[in-house]
């Protein structure tokens, strides 16, 4: 573990707080839907366990191969939900307003505390490992909004679906953390089919999957937004869609200076 930061001291304590608030919720309010929450992070804690006994002792590859097991169990359970609810009641009921902030789609509930977990797993992990850097570390601070807005939509029971939906961006993480465990197995050239295809999928996801989806969920927020009650739950949707947002901006710009870079250095290479 690295030395402990003013970073470190904030997320470990918000997180500590969080735990303690999630506990209290399950055993005193008797919220006993809430347990798929600790199951998730049980489960992603055994994935990382069985990782650096089996796999490797390196902490930043242990937890890439977790991310990538939660990524992919997450866009597939994301995409079942709404395939089914298609199915079902169509496009347009989909997205209508009330579907979205009351209804609560069939194991989206479960789904959503089951990633709740694996998110509170995933900043314990990087905050015990040191898996971060900077003041303000982005990824510590995208686990922080996301652990915030997940845990109150699930104590109110409010916006679920909308939660679901900002979800598919884990489509998008899957080719994030392949190319993450590419790089640090050794393979480097940019030319290489295998690593042309990887950033077709990153770069076409991360438009669809991640940025282009939370834009649009924003923008159904903010012309929504007179159908929402009075209370919380329109202004943490806003708060928590501009913090990713802006996030995907950032993210958006890293992978773009990646791509280049990869790219020069093949170049270079070549000469």
């Amino acid at each position: 573990m690295k030395k402990a930061t003013g970073a470190f001291f904030f997320f470990m304590a918000t997180l500590v707080m969080w735990a303690v608030s999630v506990f209290f919720e399950i055993l005193f309010n008797k919220r006993i839907e809430l347990l798929p929450l600790l199951y998730g992070f049980s489960f992603y804690q055994f994935a990382n366990w069985v990782c650096r006994k089996f796999i490797s002792r390196d902490p930043l590859l242990v937890n890439t191969c977790v991310s990538l097991l939660h990524s992919s169990i997450t866009s597939t359970s994301v995409m079942l939900i709404l395939v089914k609810q298609l199915l079902s009641n169509g496009l347009d009921e989909l997205f209508e307003h009330s579907q979205l902030v009351k209804a609560t789609w069939p194991w989206a509930y479960s789904a959503l505390c089951i990633s709740c977990g694996y998110f509170a797993y995933d900043q314990l992990d990087m905050l015990l490992y040191g898996l971060y850097s900077g003041w303000i570390p982005s990824i510590l601070l995208h686990h922080f909004i996301l652990l915030g807005c997940f845990t109150l939509a699930l104590y109110r029971n409010v916006t679920i679906n909308y939660l679901i939906l900002t979800l598919i961006c884990e489509l998008h993480s899957i080719f994030l953390h392949v190319r993450k465990v590419r790089r640090m197995a050794g393979i480097r050239d940019a030319k290489s089919k295998s690593v042309k295809i990887e950033w077709f999928f990153n770069i076409s996801t991360f438009l669809f999957a991640r940025f282009w989806s939370h834009v649009l969920i924003t923008v159904k927020l903010v012309k929504d937004a007179s159908k929402f009650e009075k209370g919380v739950e329109l202004p943490v949707a806003l708060f928590g869609m501009a913090g990713m947002n802006l996030l995907n901006v950032s993210l958006g710009i890293d992978l773009f200076k990646a791509f280049r870079r990869e790219i020069n250095r093949h170049n270079i290479h070549q000469l």
